[in-house]
């Protein structure tokens, strides 16, 4: 299997994507997942009527930086007026590709906006909004969908054939329906009635987080490409590791001086994103991953006492000096 998948006329480098995931995947965990072998990270999910509109916080979701081998813009909505101007948008900004959001389970994406995964409710109004973004750029556009909005509803091959022919260029399928949230194992060989039905890169998701899992996935599901989403959390090189692993070579894990490395990185280039009162409040999130995946033993309730004692630091050196002190002497947890 070449390690290289085509997207439209996109080639993608690799076959361990990493998911577009709220809160997480902003420009600094992108631009830190791509130094450590990261083919692809998308973006947080965009909403594209408050992009269109130019809203500060929508736009930084958006924000293409250097450090990225692919820039890939996911965007979501329901008009397909807005996900028109929102596609055009991201090309205009540096996308290289364009995603669009079938699949989020969340409550206040489903519920007063109708969008994410309640578009698997409505098969002509996701068709419409494939085509409007493939009409309005020259750029791939791909989909990320569930299985269906539920059990008796697992319509992911149709809506995926309906966006095929209106020209999406790559399908993600989260292996659960939009009721089971995250709950359960996600059934990696339902995706197979979904590759069956198109002849584009088809992508499976839902708890893949290491070599094995990917590689069950992929048999499973006969995809081309696995997509990471929450198996990343801490482990910005996962990708990579994955990568490897489904090649068959040897990869060595970051020791613990290497993760300290990265998790400051990644600190520092969140202050320099955000300045560093905002840095500091959005890294908390993976400042708790970066601890619950520290590479020396504690006990449980020794790691989430450091854990909440750094997560409510409110100066950045101090934040800087807690996570050594705590790497470099665990039993310390935090420097004075």
């Amino acid at each position: 299997m070449s390690n290289t998948l085509a997207v439209g006329v996109v080639e993608v480098p690799g076959r361990a994507w990493i998911a577009p995931m709220t809160g997480v995947s902003d420009l600094p965990f992108r631009r830190a997942a791509s130094r450590l072998g990261a083919a692809y990270v998308a973006t947080e999910m965009v909403a594209c009527a408050e992009f269109s509109r130019g809203r500060p916080d929508v736009v930084r979701r958006a924000a293409v930086g250097e450090g990225l081998p692919l820039m890939v813009v996911q965007l979501v909505g329901r008009d397909p007026v807005h996900m028109a101007e929102g596609a055009r948008l991201a090309a205009r900004a540096g996308a290289q590709v364009i995603d669009l959001n079938f699949g989020c389970p969340a409550k206040e994406v489903t519920g007063g906006a109708m969008a994410g995964s309640a578009l698997m409710r409505e098969p002509d109004l996701a068709e419409a909004l494939v085509a409007a973004a493939v009409d309005a750029v020259d750029v791939p556009v791909t989909v990320k969908m569930r299985l269906g909005w539920d059990e008796s509803s697992k319509n992911a091959p149709e809506i995926a054939a309906r966006a095929v022919a209106r020209g999406a260029r790559a399908i993600t399928v989260h292996g659960r329906t939009r009721s089971q949230f995250y709950k359960g194992v996600a059934d990696w060989s339902a995706v197979r009635a979904v590759k069956d039905e198109v002849a584009v890169p088809v992508i499976v998701n839902g708890d893949i987080v290491d070599a094995g899992s990917a590689r069950l996935a992929l048999e499973q599901s006969g995809a081309d490409a696995v997509m990471v989403g929450r198996g990343v959390y801490g482990r910005p090189w996962v990708a990579a590791q994955i990568e490897a692993g489904l090649a068959g070579l040897d990869f060595v894990e970051p020791d613990a001086e290497a993760r300290l490395a990265i998790a400051l990185d990644h600190f520092r280039d969140s202050l320099n994103f955000y300045g560093d009162r905002l840095g500091l409040r959005i890294f908390r999130k993976h400042l708790a991953s970066y601890v619950d995946n520290a590479p020396w033993p504690m006990q449980a309730e020794a790691r989430r006492s450091a854990r909440q004692a750094l997560c409510r630091e409110e100066e950045a050196i101090r934040v800087e000096h807690g996570l050594s002190a705590l790497w470099r002497d665990p039993e310390k947890r935090l420097a004075a």
